[in-house]
């Protein structure tokens, strides 16, 4: 069996590392062509170009590099259907993969996988019809979303969220990291501003006013801001005059295992949460940490996405538990005036969101078969070949 993966992200190499550890568990004699970073490496894949070639986003950052993107796409597709593979599976960065899958269904019939289902239950629910027309099979990460994408025409399964095959810090990890960073017993509220420039700097004034704000009302409250790499610098800059004897985690210079071990005793080991809007919400239930998510954008996004959002929470922790559990306050309402009385309330009563944690990780397969698994058992099943697998 061969088969053709394309990833463009980091967070979409580690889904394809996985499945492709499970279509090897379930077809040892599997091979592998494509495009991928280290997690898809390290199962046997020779990347065709490094795929941070393709981890662009915006459009100041996409235009310059425009010409060679498009022609990365002429490449790809050229590739495989010079391949032949058995299935293409295309995963997440739909500006790239769904191009790559077009092009390779007007001049072919290989079947095309799609790996991550675009969120069309939120907004823009015209692309799942648009997906139609070069992809016959979606691999979701949420339990809600196959209908929509069956709606379109597509075969569509739900194979499981990785965060719940990630590791939640131990009692263990707990104690040290309180230890290292002289933490005591002492509640502390993490902070959690965004991965990228434009967020921390939308985010970061807003979040500093909640901070002292809250602090000031809980002066025993310690402050712990996790920093990604990218914008760890932003971020020491950011908090050099918060209150809270705040500690930022920089994870620069170290090994990647030893900053993970750090960060997800940090999500265990804290009180409370504040948020930026993301899967950050996900990781946070898996370690059991009750938060407030706070999200804005530029005031013409803002408008914009008013308009087309259809549903009344972006937290995924709310629409996967089918509550409303989880406290956000985004765009007009992302202001520190009222995200620190809601925060306050829910230092002051943390295990309200207990239950529908719980809940969405359940629902999102914690202690079932692992999500990589999931998904090479349903891209077999997709091809037919899954009963002769076994």
């Amino acid at each position: 069996m061969k088969v053709f993966l394309v990833a463009g992200e980091m967070s979409g190499d580690k889904l394809g590392g996985a499945l492709m550890q499970g279509l090897r568990q379930l077809v040892p004699d599997v091979t592998f062509e494509g495009i991928g970073g280290p997690a898809m490496q390290a199962q046997g894949l020779i990347s065709q170009f490094p795929m941070d070639e393709l981890s662009v986003m915006g459009i100041a950052e996409v235009l310059p590099k425009y010409l060679h993107l498009k022609r990365r796409i002429s490449e790809t597709a050229d590739a495989v259907v010079a391949a032949q593979p058995d299935v293409l599976i295309t995963i997440d960065s739909p500006d790239f993969s769904l191009r790559v899958a077009r092009i390779v269904k007007d001049k072919s019939d290989i079947r095309t996988v799609h790996y991550v289902a675009p969120t069309v239950w939120a907004w823009r629910a015209g692309r799942a019809e648009k997906m139609s027309h070069m992809i016959d099979q979606v691999l979701a990460l949420l339990p809600f979303e196959p209908p929509y994408m069956q709606a379109a025409g597509m075969r569509c399964d739900f194979v499981g969220h990785p965060v719940t095959t990630e590791p939640v810090g131990s009692d263990a990890e707990v104690l040290e990291f309180r230890e290292a960073h002289d933490l005591g017993d002492e509640p502390f509220l993490l902070v959690l501003p965004g991965s990228r420039r434009g967020e921390v700097g939308r985010l970061g004034p807003i979040f500093a006013q909640v901070v002292a704000d809250v602090v000031n009302a809980r002066p025993d409250l310690r402050i712990v801001v996790p920093a990604a790499a990218p914008v760890a610098v932003l971020v020491k800059d950011l908090v050099k005059d918060w209150p809270g004897n705040v500690t930022v985690l920089d994870p620069r210079g170290r090994g990647e295992q030893e900053a993970q071990r750090e960060k997800r005793a940090a999500f265990r080991a804290a009180h409370t949460a504040l948020a930026a809007s993301g899967t950050v919400s996900l990781e946070l239930a898996a370690a059991g940490t009750p938060m407030v998510i706070a999200y804005d954008m530029n005031w013409l996004s803002r408008q914009i996405i008013a308009m087309m959002l259809k549903v009344d929470t972006v937290t995924l922790v709310n629409l996967v538990s089918e509550t409303r559990d989880v406290p956000e306050l985004i765009g007009a309402d992302c202001r520190a005036d009222r995200i620190a009385p809601v925060l306050l309330d829910v230092i002051g009563n943390p295990g309200a969101q207990s239950e529908a944690m719980n809940v969405t990780m359940d629902r999102l397969g914690r202690g079932g078969e692992a999500p990589g698994l999931r998904a090479a058992r349903a891209v077999l099943d997709g091809l037919d070949r899954l009963e002769r697998a076994e």
